[in-house]
């Protein structure tokens, strides 16, 4: 290891033996211990004194305090001081657990084994781990060779794809702001290195330049983050969409191409941001006038903030040029060998977006119908939609409806309009999203290479609150719940099954199971997805029915469903 030392990034990877043997203090087992703190979660403690079931300690903040005994947790010898594999400890607990990955961490050494498991935590800033330089230090190596990194684990799955002849997938979960998107990057990047063909490793050192299927799948990222990223309150560069992506191979383990599967975009942020919060990066990309002529042939003579769609909320972001980041874009286009008429139709369906969210409408008196007041911006739409204005205008003010066996136009009110408004846009950005993935698949799809096996990296937008949570945080956050059970379930219920199998004794732990009471909730049959769909064929459902048919369905049969306390409460379950 002494020839890697020498590299910038090895002390954010392993200590040095100096800080290893700096590490040991006095020790003794028996008396030091962790006990809970408000502010750091666990402190270290002495014990002083021992009465019955309780203990007297002095803190590590020199404050005496006395706890029962089952309130405090061992604590492990100095020698497990920032260890690189959790699973060495000789006490797996909370206190100890939390402590070893925030000394790690205020090391920056933000990678982490628990067993079978790699724990990152997001450091909110570049360091030199991921040079090329890194990545060659981990080729071939047994993941015990090396300290915790990403690319070890990537090593691993691309190691046992050859010799298993088994396809691979890696699952990165988190929270939303945990760097699951970074670090699928990560993973793309190296086994685009990794399994870069002997034409592309011969063209490197020849100095030809050509975009080649590694330099395609790893520009694919900013492409689709231009589209599906957006600054939340959490997160700068939230992934609004799942993504599942298979990196493809021969059976020399050589690159064959890559493919993408996406889910759950968010929709709703087209027409609507929370406070703090950003719509898609694309729109205010295409705003920053990089591209020289391009605001003026979509019509944006405007200033952003006189766009509403997109500016309900932020509209710059801290730390972040929109020009830099529409020239990656445009670059990443071009590798990709998106044509420019593509690119133009991308950018005025974007910008077609942003000029329906200025068409004025009004009410009439005394009739339930609508009328269009100011459809100058809504004639730029057309224009870039390359659709019939007074026919666009009327679908929306009158749409045809089939009642029975024939066409009829129904007339909409004020509020039915907007509606249409925003669900036409949602619509529309929904469906070009899903044209831009399966464009990128098009160019990845490499037609000379056999594709036999593939490494999966799934990526999903994480767990996440917000102070108003729509359709989508119910989705996601279900997702997620989802993916921790089918984890729970593969890594620990069936690894207790075996121990029972083979006659082991060892404590039950329940990893969460109960929450899958809240899971067939959700989705069992006549679960609320399913009443949810139900009343949306339904003429004239609405929010007090949906509510008043899932009361009917599941007040006082499902534990995990509760009625509201009035006067303001919300519907739950949990």
């Amino acid at each position: 290891m002494l020839e890697y030392e020498s590299d910038p990034g090895w002390q954010y990877l392993r200590q040095h033996q100096k800080q290893i043997v700096a590490t040991t203090k006095k020790f003794d087992s028996k008396k030091n211990v962790w006990i809970p703190d408000e502010e750091l979660g666990f402190i270290a403690a002495e014990i002083k004194s021992t009465k019955g079931d309780f203990v007297t300690l002095i803190t590590c903040k020199g404050t005496e305090k006395t706890l029962k005994k089952d309130e405090t947790q061992k604590m492990n010898p100095p020698k497990y001081e920032k260890t690189e594999d959790m699973a060495n400890l000789t006490f797996l607990n909370d206190a100890s657990v939390l402590h070893n990955l925030r000394e790690r961490y205020f090391s920056m050494m933000i990678y982490t084994y628990s067993g079978l498991f790699c724990v990152v935590i997001n450091p909110y800033k570049r360091l030199p781990i991921y040079e090329e330089s890194i990545c060659k230090m981990y080729i071939g190596k047994r993941r015990a060779e090396m300290p915790p990194h990403l690319f070890a684990v990537s090593d691993e799955a691309y190691r046992k794809m050859i010799n298993d002849h088994i396809n691979q997938s890696l699952l990165i979960t988190g929270e939303s702001g945990a760097g699951k998107t970074e670090n699928t990057k990560k993973v793309i990047a190296y086994l685009a290195i990794v399994g870069a063909p002997y034409s592309t490793i011969k063209s490197q050192k020849s100095g030809k330049k050509k975009a080649s299927i590694e330099d395609q799948i790893v520009r694919t990222n900013p492409v689709l983050e231009a589209f599906g990223n957006a600054k939340t309150v959490r997160n700068n560069n939230s992934s609004r969409f799942g993504k599942f992506i298979r990196i493809h191979f021969n059976t020399g383990g050589r690159l064959a191409g890559a493919d993408i599967e996406h889910y759950l975009l968010e929709k709703s942020r087209v027409i609507k941001q929370a406070p703090g919060e950003r719509s898609y990066h694309i729109f205010y990309q295409i705003m920053s006038g990089q591209i020289a002529g391009l605001k003026e042939k979509l019509f944006l003579t405007r200033e952003i903030s006189d766009y509403h769609l997109i500016s309900q909320a932020e509209v710059i972001i801290d730390g972040v040029d929109d020009k830099e980041e529409m020239q990656t874009t445009d670059e990443s286009f071009d590798i990709m060998h998106f044509i420019k008429q593509e690119k133009q139709e991308l950018f005025s369906l974007v910008a077609g977006i942003m000029h329906m969210g200025e068409i004025k409408f009004k009410q009439r008196q005394r009739e339930e119908q609508a009328e269009c007041e100011d459809h100058q911006e809504g004639d730029l739409a057309c224009k870039l939609w390359m659709v019939d204005k007074d026919k666009f205008i009327s679908s929306l003010l009158k749409p045809r409806v089939k009642v029975g066996t024939e066409w009829v136009n129904k007339g909409q009110n004020l509020e039915q309009v907007n509606w249409a408004v925003g669900a036409l846009a949602k619509a529309v950005y929904a469906r070009m999203f899903a044209w831009l993935i399966k464009r990128c698949n098009k160019t990845l799809d490499v037609q000379d290479r056999n594709r036999d096996y593939f490494i999966g990296v799934l990526d999903i937008a994480g767990f996440e609150i917000f102070d108003f949570n729509s359709f989508e945080q119910l989705w996601i956050n279900f997702v997620n719940e989802k993916l921790q059970q089918f984890f729970n379930h593969h890594m620990f219920v069936l690894e207790q099954q075996e121990y029972e199998l083979e006659g082991i004794k060892w404590e039950f732990i329940d990893f969460g199971l109960d929450l899958q009471a809240c899971i067939e909730l959700i989705e069992k049959p006549l679960g609320i997805i399913s009443v949810l769909d139900e009343e949306c064929i339904v003429p004239k459902a609405t929010d007090v029915t949906l509510a008043q048919k899932i009361n009917d369905q599941h007040l006082g049969k499902h534990p995990n469903f509760q009625k509201p306390k009035p006067p303001k409460a919300n519907q739950a379950c949990n």
